[in-house]
């Protein structure tokens, strides 16, 4: 089980109550690694499934996959956005795709009282990481 930190917004939480606004970091997003599969039609490409929760009010940093992403949600509404994409509430059985070179700027639980999770398939090249927070 993977932890993704939110690093950046820990550190806003650091400044921010340091002028006086406190406000505690969301929760971070638990990653399982469910299977890796090489794809020999595709040489120096591979197949990885991730089970993704968040918890209540957890949200993901913006960032990147480098990879075909596609998600699908199993409990609970999770909203995702990819820059330029129009932002998108999904409940259960609902479905999102991210493309190689999309920023994925918005990916959080929709709710603060319940988690959520959901399944991502992507198609990537061998041993790249999993995300690559966007600077």
């Amino acid at each position: 089980m993977l932890r993704l930190k939110n690093s950046a917004l820990a550190a806003l939480f650091i400044v921010g109550a340091s002028f006086g606004v406190a406000r505690a970091a969301p929760p971070d997003a638990i990653v399982t690694p469910l299977m890796t599969q090489s794809l020999p039609d595709y040489p120096g490409k591979e197949a990885l499934m991730i089970s993704v929760e968040y918890p209540p009010g957890a949200a993901d940093p913006i960032h990147r996959h480098h990879a075909h992403g596609f998600i699908y949600v199993l409990e609970g509404s999770v909203v995702m956005q990819v820059k330029g994409g129009k932002e998108v509430t999904l409940t259960p059985g609902q479905t999102f795709y991210e493309g190689p070179n999309d920023v994925h700027t918005v990916g959080r639980n929709a709710s603060q009282t319940k988690p959520a999770r959901f399944i991502v398939l992507l198609l990537k090249d061998k041993g790249a990481p999993i995300l690559v927070p966007e600077k």
